[in-house]
């Protein structure tokens, strides 16, 4: 079962809270609004990939809509005098095509700094596939970086690479396990992410669980 339901989704409403927070009856409003929320996540995760973006939440209600970014380095996307919250605020606007019919909708923006990066699947995931990327050893990045998910304080971690790693001719999958990670348990707090790593050989995709 752990191998084939994703953590985050068979916690949802138990543990976690869903990314995108609204409702509308409307299935026509429904499948714009729900496009429109996953490229504007997908396009503010990718330009501040340099702030270590983990996580975009938008909640939407009748006049207002809040964007809550959370990022490891926040201090990076704010700028001086807060100049870059201006203009991540433009990008939102022009991507939500906030057009003269309903210019009364507020975008209000939230920037969440992440407390504890090594306990959070997504900037692990990160950190490994950008030293995949530059040409590090994997085994010595994957086990180094395992101790440090260990030592904030994790129960456990599971590392999974899959392609041709160290650019070996066949393509494997490598995993790697420290402490527990029960995936089927509900009530334990695993958080799961998946990230690229664009190597000379071709991708190689790291899985990572961690169990708080």
């Amino acid at each position: 079962m752990g191998q084939k339901v994703h953590p985050k989704g068979l916690r949802l409403g138990i543990l976690y809270n869903w990314s995108s927070r609204w409702f509308f009856s409307n299935k026509k409003v429904f499948r714009e609004t729900l496009l429109s929320d996953i490229n504007i996540r997908k396009k503010l995760m990718d330009q501040f990939r340099f702030a270590s973006v983990t996580d975009v939440d938008i909640e939407r209600a009748i006049n207002k809509i809040t964007v809550i970014i959370h990022s490891v380095k926040p201090g990076m996307i704010i700028g001086r005098g807060g100049k870059g919250l201006e203009d991540v605020k433009r990008s939102v606007m022009s991507d939500l095509n906030l057009t003269k019919k309903n210019k009364e909708t507020k975008v209000d923006l939230k920037i969440e700094p992440v407390k504890k990066p090594y306990l959070n699947a997504y900037f692990v995931g990160q950190s490994i596939a950008e030293k995949l990327a530059r040409g590090f050893p994997h085994r010595s990045v994957v086990h180094n970086t395992m101790n440090r998910v260990t030592e904030a304080g994790a129960k456990g971690v599971k590392v999974q690479l899959g392609g041709r790693i160290a650019g070996a001719e066949i393509s494997r999958r490598e995993k790697y396990f420290q402490g527990t990670v029960p995936t089927s348990t509900i009530r334990e707090d695993v958080e799961f992410a998946r990230f690229p790593a664009l190597t000379k050989s071709g991708y190689v995709g790291v899985k990572i669980w961690i169990c708080k």
